[in-house]
């Protein structure tokens, strides 16, 4: 009797190790691929390498003038600073990832599109004012957020603290 009673011990101790293994195995599958991009992949479903680079995490609308205003001076950013910091966009509305693309050209967006929201990601919400833009550091923590049009200026005075962490 206690020999089938070990043999059960045993067995279902076996199982549970297998069912552990197997969890460990599909969430490896499901974020080692993403450990370099930090898990962000743009609208086309291309991972992004964030890193050590500080992110730019744009909201924008189509409907929004003052986005429309600031996407050159994030293009003029992306371009000089791409080797330091990812500019990110995504579209507050949500809409498919063609409608993205389409207003993206129409806007003349160069910098990386989400097609996505990350809600929670870095610990916010999605912001209600538009544009907001959210500084994440070299680290992937969030460290404030810039409300209302932002210059290539202003933005790189207030990423300046975070570049050389």
């Amino acid at each position: 009797m206690r020999v089938a009673a070990s043999r059960r011990v045993k067995q279902l101790s076996l199982e549970r190790f297998r069912a552990l293994f197997l969890l460990i195995a599909v969430l490896a599958l499901a974020t080692g691929c993403g450990a370099r991009s930090g898990g962000l992949a743009d609208l086309h479903g291309k991972p992004l390498d964030t890193s050590g680079k500080v992110l730019l995490v744009n909201y924008w609308a189509e409907w929004c003038a003052p986005c429309r205003e600031e996407i050159p001076e994030l293009n003029t950013f992306y371009r000089e600073h791409q080797d330091r910091v990812l500019v990110l966009g995504i579209n507050f509305d949500q809409p498919p990832k063609e409608e993205i693309q389409r207003q993206a050209d129409k806007f003349g967006i160069a910098f990386p599109l989400l097609a996505d929201a990350p809600e929670g990601r870095w610990g916010q919400a999605v912001p209600q004012v538009l544009p907001s833009t959210f500084i994440i550091d070299r680290h992937g923590q969030w460290q404030r957020t810039l409300i209302g049009p932002q210059t290539a200026e202003s933005l790189m005075e207030a990423i300046q603290p975070y570049l050389s962490e």
